[in-house]
């Protein structure tokens, strides 16, 4: 196992964290802790969420780990839009109490990443993967195979990160976007692979392996 290096909190809510603290300190000195105690309370919702800890990397061969946490609502057989062929589909939604961070579910280089403006429906619903604001990136492995993860944005989720283009390489593990509050990520895998997850299962971004990769490529 390895663990991959960063801050305990996501830099994406330093901003955030920064300024609600600041707000709880100033009505704590202008009228009273009692009357701060609803901003100490909104900072440490914003700490939960912007948590980002540490995880260890499983490193047996031909696995694929989860890009997020969440709990899966979806497994099933179904066609990638963004490659054009038969592919498994997993989907993660979170909820705000989730790490939002997003990690690569396995090594290999980004072969292109789409933007698409959306809705925003809730994204626990199935038509949040068709409707909702969501950034797919395609990953393609050293033996030639590809997936394709997307994030997709929720009911109150109104902003996706993503840190990487064509070209980049990625290793399992590694921190690759983040999406503000609740959403949605969807994983399309080779139609060979072996799910090792089913629909209600709580999952965790890195340490939780989603499926098998098959040794035959589809394609």
């Amino acid at each position: 196992m390895s663990v991959y290096p960063h801050p305990l909190i996501a830099r994406e809510g330093w901003p955030y964290l920064a300024a609600t603290v600041l707000v709880a300190l100033i009505v704590a000195l202008a009228l009273g802790t009692p009357w701060s105690l609803p901003f100490w309370l909104l900072a440490l919702f914003v700490l939960q969420f912007f948590r980002d800890p540490p995880r260890a990397v499983p490193t047996q061969a031909g696995i694929v780990l989860s890009p997020a946490d969440g709990r899966i609502v979806k497994v099933q057989a179904t066609r990638d839009p963004y490659t054009d062929r038969d592919a498994v589909l997993i989907s993660v939604f979170m909820n705000v109490f989730n790490v939002h961070s997003n990690r690569a579910p396995v090594d290999g280089f980004v072969e292109s990443v789409a933007y698409q403006p959306g809705t925003f429906v809730n994204a626990d619903l199935d038509k949040a993967s068709t409707d909702n604001e969501r950034n797919a990136m395609v990953l393609r492995m050293a033996d030639g195979e590809r997936l394709t993860v997307v994030q997709v944005a929720g009911l109150i989720a109104r902003r996706i990160l993503c840190y990487v283009k064509p070209g980049d390489g990625l290793q399992r593990g590694q921190r690759y976007g983040f999406i503000r509050f609740g959403s949605r990520v969807d994983i399309y895998l080779p139609r060979n692979t072996r799910p090792r997850v089913a629909v209600g299962d709580v999952v965790y971004a890195t340490t939780t392996i989603l499926a098998e990769l098959g040794s035959m490529s589809t394609g």
